[in-house]
């Protein structure tokens, strides 16, 4: 008995977690694959009137009205290029279904403890709240995203905040 007790806290401190990596620009990003409900092409979005310009509109998902965030905008990118690459990946967080555009997804990462590294501290200057950290694969660097975080930020307030 104890030799399983014994495996079994070793695997707990081995924790790895898995994510979706995507493109912007020229920076990669990941983001928990557990919150991933499917990836779609780019197609027609209905705009909203008024919404903030980071909320590209919403689409009908199977009788599901689900808003389209281009997160090149949100985070300051500048304009993208839609093109055959282009996709949106449909989330679900905290119950509510929404979808991100990328310019494109990479492939599903697995990340350890030991190749996590925490966000750098940029003051106020860099709003760095919704980022988890830094996961290094091989030589690739990801910016880990705490897509709940993202989407129950004041600026955004998709998502109703949890009271803790």
């Amino acid at each position: 008995m104890t030799t399983i007790a014994a495996s079994a806290s070793s695997t707990t401190s081995q924790v790895i977690n898995e994510f979706l990596t995507f493109r912007l620009g020229k920076e990669e990003y990941g983001i928990e694959i557990l919150k991933v409900q499917e990836i779609r092409g780019y197609d027609s979005i209905t705009q909203i009137a008024n919404a903030p310009e980071f909320i590209k509109g919403v689409v009908n998902l199977r009788g599901i009205i689900v808003p389209i965030i281009d997160m090149r905008i949100k985070f300051r990118l500048g304009n993208a290029d839609y093109d055959q690459f282009t996709v949106v990946i449909i989330l679900n967080v905290a119950g509510r279904v929404m979808g991100i555009v990328v310019d494109g997804v990479s492939d599903v990462i697995s990340i350890g403890a030991n190749q996590m590294r925490p966000t750098p501290g940029f003051g106020s200057v860099i709003d760095t709240e919704y980022i988890m950290g830094l996961g290094t694969v091989d030589e690739r660097m990801l910016i880990l995203i705490d897509i709940e975080k993202l989407m129950s930020s004041s600026d955004m307030g998709l998502i109703e905040k949890s009271i803790n």
